[in-house]
């Protein structure tokens, strides 16, 4: 009966691919029969969820036949005062990615322009490809940095957006506070900025910025951050978004009643005031990070020193033959060609065993 149904689907979605995420450990288990596997492809924290976060979801179990606050106060209130911004400026979602999403409902239609800098997090592309947008893709310069006036050059009257990840995924390179003020002064007014900032806390350059302090200067500015990284708690889906009250409301208007649920809003409540998982998490970052920098460039291998949770490595024409034969180890990184990087992969700082996992596998595989 099938083959005589002609269901047409919108066209504009002719143009998204299905996000891609890393291979779950139990699949590489199944598919191998490995009894131990070691994932470093999803830049999760290597330490697990905040303890402050297990201890409020242990409290709140009982709760769960009830329907979450559909305007998340509380969980608003605790991040407003911990990162000194209005709670009217807050904007909760099922992860990042929900944030996203919104904002292009929100502000893009057929023919509009959204400004991408590239190799950059695909998420960016499916909201404008949802909406009938066109992609314009501007390209990383030298070692991945920025290229801001490039940046700049590309709007026209048709630009909604320019989407900027700083620390930016896959490359780990960041946006300075300078050049994103240069880029907001430059802007035409009626241009948004989305500053996806899901990996701020573990950047530790000096001209680093987070973004928050152009959203409370009241820049057409729209930051996001997430609990999934470094609060380690990627398996409940809650981030939010950092927006003047000038835009915010018409964001809002998108917004499902329901979109976090009640596990979530409480454990990133409790999660926001854990500094000293914060703490842990980044000592453990940075020290892993150098872990790896040592290990790679004694296999005299090329890697972008990053201001993330990962490292960008690049192996040459065989990296996705490289990226199977971790894969028969028990090791799984993410393979660059999503980000039409064929001769690179992203590896993301494990514990200090998990780290010494991929070193030694990695090392046999080259010498080999």
């Amino acid at each position: 009966m099938s083959e005589n149904i002609e269901i047409r689907a919108r066209e504009t979605i002719q143009n998204i691919q299905p996000y891609l995420p890393g291979k779950p450990i139990w699949e590489l288990q199944s598919e191998r029969g490995l009894a131990q596997v070691i994932k470093l492809a999803s830049n999760e924290n290597p330490l697990g969820p905040s303890p402050y976060a297990l201890k409020a979801l242990n409290h709140s179990l009982t709760d769960i036949h009830r329907y979450p606050d559909a305007n998340t106060s509380i969980l608003r209130k605790e991040i407003a005062s911990k990162l000194d911004v209005k709670p009217e400026q807050l904007i909760i979602t099922n992860g990042g990615d929900e944030l996203i999403t919104l904002v292009s409902e929100s502000f893009l239609e057929p023919g509009d322009e959204i400004i991408i800098p590239s190799p950059s997090f695909s998420e960016y592309e499916f909201g404008a490809n949802l909406m009938g947008a066109n992609i314009i893709k501007v390209p990383l310069g030298e070692n991945y940095t920025f290229n801001v006036d490039t940046m700049i050059e590309k709007v026209t009257e048709r630009t909604k957006i320019i989407c900027i990840c700083s620390p930016n995924n896959p490359t780990g390179t960041y946006l300075s506070k300078a050049n994103l003020q240069h880029l907001l002064e430059a802007l035409p007014k009626d241009v948004l900025v989305l500053f996806d900032t899901a990996y701020s806390q573990y950047a530790v350059a000096e001209d680093y910025t987070n973004g928050l302090e152009f959203v409370r200067a009241g820049y057409p500015i729209v930051v996001l951050q997430t609990f999934s990284k470094v609060y380690g708690l990627a398996g409940l889906r809650v981030g939010f978004g950092a927006v003047p009250e000038f835009i915010i409301q018409h964001i809002l208007k998108v917004k499902e009643p329901f979109n976090v649920n009640a596990l979530a809003q409480v454990a990133a409540a409790a999660a926001i005031h854990d500094d000293e998982h914060v703490h842990l998490s980044l000592q453990s970052n940075i020290k892993g990070r150098k872990q790896l920098y040592r290990a790679l460039k004694e296999l005299s291998l090329p890697f972008i020193e990053s201001m993330s949770n990962f490292v960008l490595v690049e192996l040459g024409p065989n990296a996705k033959s490289v990226y199977e034969q971790l894969l028969d180890k028990g090791i799984i990184v993410r393979y660059g060609g999503a980000w039409n990087l064929p001769c690179h992969i992203r590896v993301s700082v494990g514990t200090k065993f998990e780290n010494e996992v991929f070193i030694q596998g990695l090392g046999e595989i080259m010498k080999s």
